[in-house]
């Protein structure tokens, strides 16, 4: 894979990210021996960018990435991580944080949203310590939906002085929203933004950002390919999920014909849409959350191939 370049930065990143949510216990238990292989896994097949975060596992994703990038040099991989979501111990815990947070890990802490400049020097640390590094590369500010005022004038700037300082290579917000990230790449001094399951195959809402951020130079990274599986097997399910709730018809529907589409080039369903959003030349890389070898294997064996043109126009024609 040829790694590309973070904005104006001198960060750079693998067109393959690995999303390391499913490692810190997305939805069900991965058991450690597991999420360790996932990770040698993506290492094996050439992935050298690697995205967590507090909020995954409560911190469980942090210490399993660390710990399998240990011994791997460090100058030949990129970790992010995200600001917003302070643990803290919880003061009542009910045994699991499936209902609260969706991961299959006891609710030992709980997450209080925090964007102010203290906050984000607050987790960052607590990053590094979970991770085990003395440095992350990209940092993002996760999900300021309800908080985006704070994120602009604290919580940016914060980062922004740290990114001047040397201390992070470059910043961003990260969320599934398009137009609070056209608002902060509008007005703030980032280097990317990370919008999740808006530039994919079957949703293609985030058409105004890509093209905001060539404006500006900053770059995207296209995070949940797959639309939480709707896209990730040849012929989508009746019980497939979208936007992290089951799929409306029409949205499985276009999917079929997406898949009908793939097929008919010789081809199937996840290999183009793990392959479609590296298409525009703002899109430095596409960041997809894996729980096997094989599924890391075989992502990175489709965004190595592309499709063709022919492929393509009758993909683009079915969605739209």
């Amino acid at each position: 894979m040829t790694d590309r370049r973070l904005g104006r930065t001198k960060v750079r990143v693998s067109p393959l990210g690995f999303g390391a949510a499913p490692i810190g216990n997305l939805y069900t238990p991965l058991d450690e021996n597991q999420a360790l292989a996932t990770v040698d896994a993506a290492w094996d097949a050439g992935v050298r960018y690697y995205d967590t975060a507090p909020h995954y596992g409560l911190g469980l994703s942090e210490r399993r990435l660390g710990a399998a990038l240990a011994h791997r040099p460090r100058a030949e991989f990129t970790v992010s991580t995200k600001v917003g979501r302070l643990l803290e111990p919880h003061p009542a815990p009910t045994g699991s944080d499936l209902a609260a947070g969706g991961f299959a890990v006891p609710d030992t802490l709980v997450r209080r949203p925090d964007y102010s400049r203290d906050g984000v020097l607050r987790s960052l640390e607590g990053s590094l310590t979970r991770l085990g590094l003395d440095r992350v590369d990209i940092v993002y500010v996760h999900d300021p939906d309800a908080h985006l005022d704070t994120a602009v004038t604290e919580a940016l700037p914060a980062l922004a002085a740290l990114r001047d300082q040397g201390v992070i290579g470059a910043i961003g917000v990260g969320m599934n929203a398009v137009a609070p990230l056209l608002r902060v790449v509008a007005e703030a001094d980032v280097d990317a933004v990370m919008v999740a399951g808006r530039w994919t195959l079957a949703d293609r809402t985030a058409r105004p950002l890509l093209d905001a951020c060539a404006g500006r130079g900053v770059s995207v990274v296209a995070a949940a390919p797959f639309n939480s599986g709707l896209l990730s097997r040849p012929r989508p399910p009746d019980d497939a999920f979208f936007d992290y709730g089951p799929a409306p018809e029409a949205m499985l529907l276009r999917a079929r014909r997406l898949a009908e589409v793939c097929a008919r080039h010789g081809t199937v369903l996840p290999h183009a849409a793990v392959r479609f959003p590296l298409r525009d030349p703002v899109v430095a890389g596409v960041v997809a959350g894996f729980r096997s070898p094989a599924e890391v294997t075989s992502a990175a064996h489709w965004v190595a191939g592309d499709l063709p043109e022919a492929a393509w126009r009758d993909l683009a024609a079915v969605a739209g």
